[in-house]
């Protein structure tokens, strides 16, 4: 019968190892043991922006790249997009299980009731520049709120991660908004607690001199979809960037901030805004081959293409293309539409990307909806972090409560100087002087 190890030989010593392996995976620790001396650190693992290493068991959202899977606790994405809510999607992904009504109304309500910031929140943002970024003023915002409610630092304490959670969800996208409205120079709009998420959302953003904002039922659900499809998505860097900060006990507020952070990158959450441009250059479909041209030849990239973890289709593409019709038909087309189709069926019909596995993914047609809707270009990692807040909190308790987590604390490979004596400086001014 095969045992569950794995033999390893070190061919510099002759000695020969067995080392368990469970769910697919062997301890990085269990290697340690691999020396050529007593007095050596003993072998690690290699590898860059960790590829190839698990850094914690969760049991939250399941993705198998090959096939173009997405579930949250265990629920096919396809269902939730179609069926469930935003606010539903959060409390499963926090709790484990979809509620019951009643769970789902305490819930809303729980969130509803933390809607509205504290008023100095708005002297902390008006400290940014006119013009400031909404994802600059929306990352330093969401760090400030650890200082008006320290008890979240509290982290062991279950009454307070539930309020912080609550927290987060709700004040996340009045933040967003206020961000959104004081860079364009506009006065808040309020939360108004009648609407939906999405919907309150929308008024917050959009909001003139009505007195109430009726928002389009249409594109509240589109937003409600969209938000759905966002909410987690595994070990991402942003969501790496939330267990690592939150590894060393830091109060969840502060550790959001910088998983958003790493979600303004361009790499990350800046890759929607990055396909608009790319459809803006191309300019119309009759230019579409001269620019497939100069991919091959490495010369641009092709944005909204190809995944690290997908290597199919992205199903939460599939979803937004059927979404994006609804919405057109609401907003009117895209101009850039006509583009971003053709260009899809000359990629999935070109051998050059079929065999690389290169298919659109979600963030291909998400810029196109959200600027159809109205949003800002530079709203649109703002846009990213607001649902990403429940995937993020879900992950920060799952890593706090594991008994197996500690502070986080990479290796590295050490390839500089040996020990060497302090130079003067009388003495390097000479050497640096001869060799000039």
């Amino acid at each position: 019968m095969p045992k569950n190890t794995l033999t390893i030989t070190d061919n510099r010593t002759g000695k020969t190892y067995e080392i368990p392996i469970e769910h697919d995976t062997i301890r990085a620790m269990d290697l340690r043991q691999i020396k050529v001396a007593d007095r050596d650190f003993g072998l690690m693992t290699y590898d860059p922006a960790y590829l190839n290493t698990a850094a914690c068991k969760s049991t939250i959202t399941y993705i198998d790249g090959d096939a173009g899977i997405l579930r949250y606790r265990g629920y096919p994405i396809e269902q939730l997009a179609e069926q469930s809510t935003y606010l539903e999607t959060a409390y499963l992904l926090y709790r484990g299980e979809l509620p019951t009504r009643q769970q789902l109304d305490r819930w809303v309500t729980g969130v509803t009731h933390h809607t509205i910031p504290h008023e100095k929140i708005k002297n902390f943002m008006e400290g940014f520049r006119y013009d400031a970024h909404p994802m600059g003023i929306f990352v330093g915002t969401v760090a400030a709120l650890s200082t008006f409610f320290p008890e979240s630092k509290q982290v062991f304490d279950p009454e307070v991660r539930r309020i912080t959670f609550y927290r987060g969800v709700a004040k996340t996208p009045t933040i967003a908004a206020f961000a959104h409205r004081y860079s364009i120079g506009m006065p808040y709009a309020y939360p108004d607690n009648e609407l939906s998420y999405t919907g309150n959302f929308l008024s917050m953003m959009f909001k003139g001199t009505e007195l109430r904002y009726k928002p389009n039922p249409v594109l509240e659900r589109a937003l409600d979809i969209l938000f759905i499809l966002h909410a987690d998505h595994e070990q991402n860097c942003s969501t790496s960037a939330m267990r690592v900060v939150g590894s060393a006990q830091t109060d969840p507020f502060t550790a959001i901030a910088a998983a958003a952070a790493a979600l303004y990158g361009p790499l990350h959450g800046g890759a929607n805004e990055a396909v608009l441009r790319m459809l803006a250059e191309i300019g119309s479909k009759d230019k579409i081959p001269a620019y497939i041209k100069r991919v091959k030849a490495g010369e641009v990239k092709l944005m909204g293409f190809g995944h690290r973890v997908y290597k199919n289709y992205d199903p939460r593409a599939r979803i937004i293309k059927r979404t994006a019709d609804e919405v057109f038909e609401v907003t009117g087309k895209n101009p850039l539409l006509d583009i971003a189709l053709e260009l899809e069926r000359i990629a999935l019909e070109d051998d050059y990307f079929v065999t690389r596995k290169l298919y659109p993914n979600v963030d291909f047609y998400s810029g196109l909806i959200y600027q159809a809707m109205g949003f800002p270009t530079d709203m649109f990692p703002v846009l990213f972090a607001i649902p990403r807040v429940s995937g993020w909190l879900s992950q920060w308790e799952e890593m706090i409560l594991d008994p197996e987590q500690k502070i986080a604390r990479p290796r590295q490979v050490y390839l500089g100087e040996g020990e060497r004596n302090y130079v003067p400086m009388e003495e390097r001014e000479a050497v640096t002087a001869t060799r000039s």
